[in-house]
């Protein structure tokens, strides 16, 4: 085993893509096995990996996202939600975190709502005064919410992994993702006075705001599309990512924004982001069937139990492990890896399995804005053209905030729990 560390540590540490640095891991894991029949299967565990049906809505919420972006819908939104704040000061930064919260129920995908919220709204915001750094920051961490407020890619491979109810997911991330939304906000209030930041409008026009609506009710009308006809069940969870495009579709067709022209340009991007996520799943395949054999998730659960058996102690040794695994991981190689050994874990802890998969996701999911690997602070920094190390320091206190929030769902389950149980799900 420390062989198979030593080569996941180096090849990390050498910046070598992550898909290759969980293959070629579990790769040295075989040969440590000394099994020459395991070779063999190797490719076919790739394959299965990435051959799951229920996989197939993450694809569609990508297209959906760029579709959005090109059509215009996204505008409409930030207009409406700016005549409902705006007049407040740090209006604009208000606006970022309400227009994510929207956006996260069509898109599901941390990358897309950051992506599309720096194309259109940083530019805004450091026209309007707002330091450059904090809005980008800003915007980095509202990424978070994407994959928490349902639908949520990153609930459905978990369901893929475990089989827990991904409708009973989906609705226990609603109350996550408000509480983690308001913990923002929170941080935005007392960066105010702080960064002196500046209202958007001078007062509340309630005829603006009216016509915004009017104007914004075909993207509204997306997410509750989507979250509504999931937990009525006119359609499945895997069958929402092909309604999020429909639905994009058609609004991008009212707004008169929708050129067909765009499409190529809306499938070569949407291609390229999943051919990337379908690699690290394929390759880390490998590694989480390798653990399996080699019965590493019983050995990690029996090592933690030989320390201690208090499940609250339990549940505080998990968080520190995520929060160093967020830090050092992309979220979907670590999910690969880490349910096998957290589920059990956490089972003895007395988490029931949607509680704690919210909570493992969440995790996960901040850990795509914590330096040094975090892919929602790459994105950031890449469309926004900020260097990391400015992007970091205003980001620190949107991470913390959200942190204390996803402890406090750890100890209080009715958090993530309630809506499910409401409806029956769990």
């Amino acid at each position: 085993m420390i062989a198979v560390l030593t080569v996941f540590l180096v090849t990390l540490v050498l910046g070598v893509p992550i898909c290759f640095v969980l293959g070629l891991a579990g790769f040295a894991h075989v040969m440590t096995m000394g099994v020459d029949s395991y070779f063999n299967i190797l490719t076919q565990k790739v394959f299965a990996g990435m051959n799951v049906s229920s996989l197939t809505c993450i694809p569609f919420f990508i297209m959906a996202g760029e579709l959005m972006n090109a059509s215009g819908v996204t505008e409409k939104l930030i207009s409406f939600v700016r005549t409902l704040v705006g007049h407040f000061r740090g209006g604009l930064a208000y606006v970022v975190i309400l227009v994510a919260m929207i956006l996260s129920a069509i898109l599901g995908s941390a990358n897309a709502v950051a992506a599309i919220l720096c194309a259109v709204v940083v530019p805004e915001m450091i026209h309007d005064g707002y330091p450059d750094d904090f809005s980008a920051s800003l915007v980095c961490a509202s990424g978070v919410l994407g994959p928490i407020i349902p639908p949520s890619t990153t609930f459905v491979y978990f369901s893929v992994l475990t089989g827990v109810s991904l409708n009973a997911m989906f609705m226990g991330g609603l109350i996550p993702g408000l509480l983690i939304g308001l913990a923002y906000i929170t941080v935005i209030r007392l960066n105010v006075k702080k960064r002196g930041l500046p209202k958007s409008t001078d007062h509340f026009d309630g005829k603006l705001a009216f016509q915004s609506f009017i104007k914004a009710i075909p993207a509204l009308l997306v997410p509750v599309i989507l979250v509504g006809g999931i937990t009525a069940g006119i359609f499945t969870p895997a069958e929402s990512g092909a309604v999020a495009v429909f639905a994009a579709i058609i609004a991008g067709l009212i707004y008169g924004r929708m050129n067909f022209k765009i499409f190529p340009k809306v499938l070569m991007n949407s291609v390229g982001t999943t051919a990337g996520i379908f690699i690290i799943i394929g390759f880390g395949n490998i590694m989480g069937w390798t653990m399996a054999i080699a019965k590493v998730p019983a050995t990690i659960e029996s090592a933690v139990l030989g320390i201690t058996q208090s499940g609250a102690v339990i549940i505080m040794m998990m968080f520190a492990i995520l929060i160093l695994v967020g830090c050092a991981m992309e979220a979907t190689a670590a999910m690969l890896i880490f349910t096998p050994v957290m589920m059990p874990l956490a089972t003895y802890a007395g988490m029931e399995p949607v509680h704690f998969g919210v909570w493992f996701c969440i995790m996960l999911t901040i850990g795509l804005v914590t330096p040094p690997v975090g892919m929602t602070l790459f994105v950031t920094s890449n469309v926004t053209k900020i260097p990391l190390d400015r992007l970091s320091k205003p980001l620190i206190p949107f991470i913390i905030s959200a942190l204390i929030a996803t402890l406090l769902m750890a100890y209080v389950p009715d958090l993530v729990m309630f809506v499910p149980r409401m409806m029956g799900l769990a």
